[in-house]
């Protein structure tokens, strides 16, 4: 018998997954650069993170953000 072991992978939800710059999310979401700013300040838009001096965001985590915001539109209106 061998006892050689497999290194585990670990599980890395965001492998697949598209960085997006503050202009890319702008455009997304629809609003300015400037919004997003003032949301990350707030800490009320989508995740965000920096790498280095530049902002980003995961693309499924942006759009999951936007699905929350409209979920949340129609449970307010009910």
């Amino acid at each position: 018998m061998s006892n050689t072991q497999r290194a585990t992978v670990p599980d890395t939800p965001h492998a697949d997954d598209e960085l997006l710059t503050m202009q890319e999310v702008a455009n997304v979401v629809r609003v300015p650069v400037a919004t997003l700013r003032y949301w990350r300040h707030r800490g009320t838009g989508p995740r965000s993170f920096r790498i280095g001096r530049s902002v980003r965001y995961w693309r499924t985590e942006v759009f999951a953000w936007l699905d929350d915001q409209a979920n949340c539109d129609r449970q307010s209106v009910i």
